[in-house]
């Protein structure tokens, strides 16, 4: 129910640098806790496993728009709200890569 990923890309910069290890819950119970401002994974059928903040959730809570915090980051400003049911985790802890 815990997963150990690495952060690729700088999508989120500066708050998650390439290199960076985030642990991620797939525990039901946090996933319903969701709000916006919280950083999830999730998989997208074009872009594969991505990490990107919630912007945004619906009124059914099903959909949720995501961001990164580059201006030139793939994210819902492209392809739209993501469903509630692709979110793979919601990161719940972030280590930083000692080499910055």
């Amino acid at each position: 129910m815990i997963r150990v990923l690495k952060v690729t890309g700088e999508s989120l910069y500066p708050l998650y640098k390439e290199g960076d290890f985030v642990i991620v819950s797939k525990i039901p119970f946090v996933l319903n806790r969701l709000k916006i401002g919280d950083v999830i994974v999730f998989s997208h059928t074009l872009h594969g496993t991505m990490i990107k903040m919630i912007n945004e959730i619906n009124q059914s809570g099903e959909k949720l728009r995501v961001i990164g915090t580059q201006e030139n980051s793939i994210d819902s400003r492209q392809f739209g709200e993501i469903d509630r049911s692709s979110i793979t985790g919601k990161v719940i802890m972030h280590v930083r890569n000692p080499n910055y």
